[in-house]
């Protein structure tokens, strides 16, 4: 399991690096030079191929072995980091963003890989939460070296040198993932699939019988509207409450270390600890104390909008504020991550990476069109107006899930979250 565990978390960490150049560097540097929120939120494009990778889902799980496409795609994210390494972000914001769309392309097929490797590696409710613990901190792990470290660190490294250190990290994963021996059942087993298919002879996929089976899969049509909108305010105010501060309180220094960083940190912690309360407690009395919680954190975040006057004390309730989110953030993703595996393993075997990067691109189109979206709430109706929009969905997210637990659908997820024998 040890072995598993450094397996996973290795590559999530490293898939995480495009999110955090792009979620904590990229908006403050474009707000310190003059761009409005709306355009910062526009910047969120970027993220676009997460959104399509289901579409080359099929394709990863038919076509060669997972220790294959990972290899591919984390030497592929290396040669990007090194084509950024000689760009000067000044000069050349096109090209850094044309760098970092490559990237977050790389990154998502990568996931596609490590998901259904991780699908296959891990086996019962305790193996799932540490696993998706595993995958969640790595990836807030890597988000953090990329992202607040490097904000932090920008004016003393150089932009180049962060990006040749990027290149070093991805090659040597590359090399690690070549030799890991957690994937030789994997590539006997795609052997054994490809024999059969060798003496069945080959049949044509038909994408519509793929989704069909994808959606006959039990809890599934529950889970895609849960994914799709339980990060609704927390995105909100996740991506503009730092602009605020950045506005009024903070410097730019500041803002990479407090919230890049400290606030961060608070988030691996929560993740962590859903996965050790997991092999604890039900799933259901978990998703309903953790929301109605964030809702109440929202309430006070968004009383501090209307203090505009600088003082130490503004800062320490704008610093325990993000802290106390991104840790219910961090908590609640892991819950949602489990609940999104455990329905993925009752599908069968041939279409697992396929229906867990299906809800996992419906994760994330949930939360790419609302923070998309964020920036132009806030240039329209001010900060105070938009929070109190935000603060309204997480508390329809929270009395969704409440009563899901009580109706059968989030129950039905705890009957059936054994895999299939």
């Amino acid at each position: 399991m040890n072995d598993k565990l450094v397996f996973l978390g290795l590559l999530y960490f490293v898939q995480g690096i495009p999110y955090g150049l792009q979620s904590s560097l990229l908006p403050v540097y474009l707000r310190g030079a003059g761009h409005s929120l709306t355009r910062i939120g526009f910047t969120k494009i970027l993220y676009f191929p997460w959104v399509l990778k289901v579409l080359w889902a099929p394709l990863v799980d038919r076509v060669g072995t997972k220790r294959r496409w990972l290899v591919g795609t984390v030497s592929g994210l290396a040669l990007a980091c090194l084509s950024s390494a000689a760009l000067a972000p000044e000069a050349h914001i096109w090209g850094v963003a044309g760098t970092l769309l490559a990237m977050n392309t790389l990154a998502s097929v990568q996931d596609i890989a490590v998901d259904g490797a991780a699908v296959g590696l891990l086996k019962g409710r305790g193996e799932l939460g540490l696993g998706n613990t595993a995958q969640v901190v790595g990836y807030k792990a890597g988000s953090v070296f990329a992202g607040g470290g490097l904000l932090a660190v920008i004016d003393v490294a150089g932009w180049s040198w962060m990006f040749m250190l990027l290149t070093f990290v991805y090659a040597g994963v590359a090399l690690f993932v070549w030799g890991a021996p957690v994937l030789d059942d994997e590539t006997l087993r795609s052997q054994q699939a490809d024999g059969r298919k060798g003496a069945q002879g080959t049949e044509a996929v038909r994408p519509w019988k793929v989704w069909r089976k994808l959606m006959a899969v039990p809890g599934t049509s529950w889970t895609i509207l849960y994914v799709l909108t339980y990060k609704l305010g927390e995105q909100g105010a996740v991506t503009m409450f730092p602009l605020f501060l950045l506005d009024h309180h903070m410097t730019a220094r500041e803002l990479g270390f407090w919230n890049g960083v400290i606030a961060m940190g608070f988030s691996i912690c929560g993740s962590s600890l859903g996965g050790l309360l997991l092999a604890q407690f039900s799933i259901g009395a978990l998703m309903r104390r953790v929301f109605m919680l964030r809702t109440i954190s929202m309430v006070f975040q968004s009383s501090l909008l209307t203090i505009l006057e600088p003082s130490p004390l503004m800062k320490g309730m704008a610093v325990l504020s993000m802290s106390v989110q991104h840790f219910l953030g961090g908590l609640i993703t892991t819950l949602t991550f489990t609940t999104m595996m455990h329905c993925t393993q009752r599908a069968e075997e041939s279409i697992q990476a396929t229906h867990y990067s299906f809800l996992a691109t419906l994760e994330v189109l949930g939360k790419l069109m609302f923070s998309a979206l964020a920036g132009v709430v806030v240039d329209w109706f001010g900060f105070q107006v938009a929070f109190l929009f935000f603060l309204t969905l997480s508390a329809g997210t929270a009395l969704h899930v409440w009563t899901a637990t009580f109706t059968g659908a989030l129950r039905e997820h705890q009957l059936k979250e054994q895999p299939k024998s």
